[in-house]
Parts: structure tokens; C-alpha cells; sequence
């Protein structure tokens, strides 16, 4: 009997994906010389070029974080293992934790921690705004929290949350402050230290320019102390001196104490580090540090402002504040009597371009287009409100013929 699921085939063709042009909100194209770096030869995890590749990617992402901790290193695995890797090594069962949720991923932290055991707290916003510093404080004085756990840009809406002055609150009250910057970072201003953050985790296939797969993360050295204070190294590493902490960090795979040790000058033999994914981790940073974090930020501010005029040279809507609106992502508002899916496919099928959908209330209702890391760059705007113009015009939308286009040029133009 065949091994393999009914109707289900057995390929002997080597893997070769369609041409795409991937604008929605992420993953996006990974840029080519990290897509390089990641074919380079595997060497042992303890190869003293490992470990000094190691060293050099932690020192990199101190850059890019802008922070001095020491504990600047990956978590193996996509964003989502680097959120769970934070929160599941902060928070023991009973503590509280407080989640504002303005979107899909404030969601998401707020089930992770009460998987975890913690009794979460949440405020809620309408999808498309995000809280005033006076509401975040009111919530933490009143609910107490040991962790206050924060979504910077959440792509579901495209909006990013002010962190500004969140620092001093939590410090004030004597609170541990975590923000998740998967959407965010390196093409929106950030910086852990002045923003007073204590744990920050985020991902490569966004603005960074890479494949989803590691998670880069920051610590500061509360946190770190938190964390090991609930150290636990396992027998077989440890033998008879193993340590168990009365409480324990409920994950193996993610247990930060354990972690730390492994990148640290212990070198714990906890897990084999995802060496390629190191090589494309450490190429992500090392390009933005060589372009420098302001200009990156200021590269996805300029597409994803000439993306936004595109939209509203079409004659089309968008969703969420612009106030606080991310550089490099755009909710764009289905026209009525459009198929928003069958719009996606043609775009996909007919140009080889994808755009996004939304989730939750906003499923069905809006596309979400990206500028963000290697397709942050003219001709990948340009190219996209072209192709979304003939597509709309195809479906019978009132779209302003040339005019996506033409505002993009004009604001470039003004830009020059």
C-alpha cells in the first residue's frame, strides 16, 4: 500500500516557484544577497567560525534594535516563536499581564498568555485606532500587571501603536514592558533603550527583507533577571547538579535562561542552532545597518507614501487613521460591488503580484498592499497600482484612469 494519501503524488522535479511579486503585508520578495548568504556551506554549531558568526550577528541586532543589552540574539523559528519564546519565559502561571488589543495581534498575545496560565487583562480599541497613553495607564493602575505586552504596527489594521511614554509608565508602576515589532521594525522609527522596553521580539519577512523563519530578540537586563530567576537546566546537560526552579519556564524549546546560555560564553548545548537561518538573519541585519537605520526608515516612509498616493490617485478609500498609519503597509477599502477575492487572483494569476486580505471584522472588507524591505523601491509601486488599476477596471470599478500612477510619480517628483 502506497505510503502517501490518496490522489496525492510523489514530485521528482526540483523546486521551482512561479515568478511573484509579493506587495502584500508580508512575507514579501526576500532580498537577493540574503537569499545568497542562506545558500552558504553548514558548519558545526561549535565551529569557532559558528560562534563567531553568532557573536557578530548579536552585535548586529544591538544595532538594529539600538539597544546596549547583552541578550540580542535569535529565537529559531517565525515571529510567532519569538512572541511565545518572551512570553512564556516573563510570565509564570498567576501573573498579570495586560494586553491592549487594537487588532488580530494583540489577539494573539493575549491567547498566548493565558495559555501560558497568566491572568490577562485587555483593553479594546476599534480596529484602525490605537490607545492614548492616558487609557494604558488607567488600565495599569487598575489591573496591577506584572508584563505589559504590546503590538508596535499590527499589519492587521496598519496602524502602529505610540510607545512613546510607555517606558516611564511602566517604570513608574513597576511593570516589565514587551512589544512585539514583527511588522514594524526597520522601516518605522524604533529604539528599544529610549523607549524604556524590556523585551522586544520580532521577524524577518517584512521590512528586514528576508524569509520568515528565525525571530530576532532584545532583553534588557531587568528582564534577563526575571527570566533566569527561573532557571531550570536540564539533567542530561547539567547530570546530577541539574537545577529545577520552583517555577519553571513551562518550555523547553523556549526557555530563555536556557537560551541565553547557549549564545553566552557557556555555549549550552540546548538546541543546534538553524545555522542558514542564522546566515539570513545576520545578512538582514548587517544590510541594514550598512544602509543605515534612518535612511531604511526613511526609504519605506517614501514607497509607502507614494503607495498611499497611488490608492487616493485611483479615487479609492482607505482604512485606519493615517495619523498613526505605518510606513509600509496600506489598507485599502474594497469598492462596493467588487469581488475583493477574485481581484487578488487576477492580480496574482494575469501580473504575478499578490496583494493581502484582513482578518476578524475587516475579512472581506479591505486589501492590504505593503512597501516593505526589498520591495520598498519604485518600480515594485509603480508596477503594482498599474496592474490594480486594469484589474479594478476590468471588474468595473470608477477608477481614475493613470491616475495611481500619476500621483506616485508626482509625489517622487516633489520628493526629488
Amino acid at each position: 500500500m502506497s505510503p502517501t494519501p490518496r490522489g496525492a503524488a510523489i514530485s521528482s522535479q526540483p523546486i521551482n516557484p512561479p515568478p511573484r511579486l509579493l506587495m502584500g503585508p508580508g512575507p514579501i520578495n526576500a532580498d537577493p544577497r540574503v537569499l545568497r548568504a542562506m545558500s552558504a556551506q553548514l558548519v558545526g554549531q561549535y565551529d569557532p567560525a559558528m560562534t563567531a558568526y553568532m557573536n557578530e550577528t548579536m552585535a548586529l541586532y544591538r544595532a538594529v534594535f539600538r539597544t546596549a543589552n547583552e541578550q540580542t540574539l535569535l529565537i529559531d523559528g517565525t515571529s510567532r516563536a519569538g512572541i511565545e519564546a518572551a512570553i512564556v519565559s516573563l510570565v509564570a502561571p498567576g501573573d498579570r499581564v495586560l494586553v491592549p488589543i487594537f487588532g488580530r495581534f494583540g489577539h494573539l498575545l493575549r491567547e498566548i498568555a493565558e495559555r501560558v496560565g497568566a491572568e490577562v487583562h485587555v483593553i479594546e480599541r476599534e480596529w484602525g485606532t490605537v490607545f492614548t497613553e492616558a487609557e494604558i495607564e488607567a488600565a495599569i493602575v487598575e489591573t496591577r500587571p506584572k508584563l505589559l505586552a504590546v503590538v508596535h504596527g499590527d499589519t492587521s489594521t496598519t496602524v502602529a501603536q505610540p510607545l512613546e511614554g510607555l517606558g516611564e509608565l511602566c517604570e513608574k508602576h513597576g511593570v516589565l514592558f514587551y512589544t512585539d515589532v514583527t511588522a514594524s521594525l526597520g522601516g518605522n522609527a524604533f529604539a528599544t533603550d529610549a523607549l524604556g522596553l524590556d523585551a522586544v521580539t520580532a521577524g524577518l519577512q517584512k521590512c528586514l527583507g528576508g524569509p520568515s523563519g528565525s525571530a530576532p530578540a532584545t532583553f534588557s537586563a531587568k528582564a534577563v533577571e526575571v527570566i533566569n530567576g527561573r532557571k531550570s537546566i536540564e539533567a542530561g546537560i547539567a547530570g546530577s547538579d541539574a537545577e529545577i526552579a520552583h517555577t519553571r519556564i513551562r518550555s523547553n524549546y523556549f526557555d530563555l535562561a536556557m537560551i541565553f546560555d547557549y549564545w553566552g560564553e557557556k555555549r549550552l548545548n540546548h538546541h543546534t542552532e538553524a545555522t542558514t537561518m542564522l546566515y539570513g538573519a545576520r545578512e538582514c541585519a548587517r544590510l541594514l545597518v550598512e544602509e543605515g537605520l534612518d535612511a531604511a526608515v526613511e526609504r519605506h516612509r517614501l514607497h509607502g507614501a507614494a503607495m498611499l498616493a497611488g490608492v487616493h490617485g485611483l479615487g479609492l478609500q482607505v482604512f485606519g487613521d493615517l495619523a498613526v498609519k505605518m510606513n509600509n503597509v496600506v489598507a485599502v477599502v474594497i469598492p462596493d460591488a467588487v469581488n475583493g477575492d477574485a481581484v487578488r487572483g487576477e492580480l496574482l494569476t494575469d501580473f504575478g503580484i499578490e496583494i493581502g486580505t484582513s482578518f476578524g471584522p475587516l475579512h472581506g472588507k479591505v486589501w492590504r498592499i505593503g512597501t516593505m524591505g526589498y520591495n520598498a523601491r519604485t518600480d515594485a509601486v509603480l508596477t503594482t497600482l498599474a496592474a490594480l488599476e486594469q484589474v479594478l477596471r476590468r471588474h468595473g470599478a470608477p477608477v481614475v484612469g493613470g491616475g495611481g500612477v500619476g500621483a506616485a510619480y508626482d509625489l517622487y517628483e516633489d520628493a526629488k
